[in-house]
């Protein structure tokens, strides 16, 4: 089973890797584009349009890389994420949803294929680092010391 979940992780992050090069490509080429054509939305100067889509490519790249770092270390290490990576896991699945859900009336079903991909790569990376199987559920001890059965309310 260990294999597995690696070799998942492994996987989503390479997946990962992919994307945020193609993502931080996309950004950088559309602010060329928007450079060259001196392009404006609402007065706002053709230059500060350029260097606000490098900076979001910057940024977006950055995030997606990190996240795929995170998958990176617990397919090396077999230790599931936890506290702050795990959230950071957790919504890059929730950026991919929203993405997904978006993409498919902005730029059509395949790019909402392919976003649920990566959502359902990181989700099974996420489930499968759960709580280890031979673990019980938190709760009171099994020899009843934890339980009173002396009523506590008026």
């Amino acid at each position: 089973m260990a294999g597995r979940r690696r070799a998942v992780a492994a996987v989503t992050a390479l997946v990962l890797t992919v994307e945020a090069a193609v993502l931080v490509g996309l950004n950088l080429f559309l602010g060329k584009v928007a450079d060259a054509q001196q392009m404006s939305l609402a007065g706002i100067e053709p230059r500060a349009m350029t260097i606000s889509a490098v900076i979001g490519a910057v940024l977006v790249g950055g995030y997606v890389l990190g996240c795929a770092l995170i998958l990176v270390r617990t397919a090396v290490r077999d230790v599931p994420p936890r506290g702050f990576w795990r959230i950071t896991l957790i919504s890059c699945a929730v950026v991919h949803g929203v993405l997904g859900a978006f993409s498919v009336g902005l730029v059509g079903w395949l790019a909402f294929v392919v976003m649920m991909t990566v959502l359902g790569l990181i989700v099974w990376s996420l489930t499968w680092y759960g709580e280890p199987a031979g673990q019980p559920a938190a709760g009171p001890p099994a020899d009843g010391s934890g339980v009173s059965a002396e009523p506590t309310g008026p």
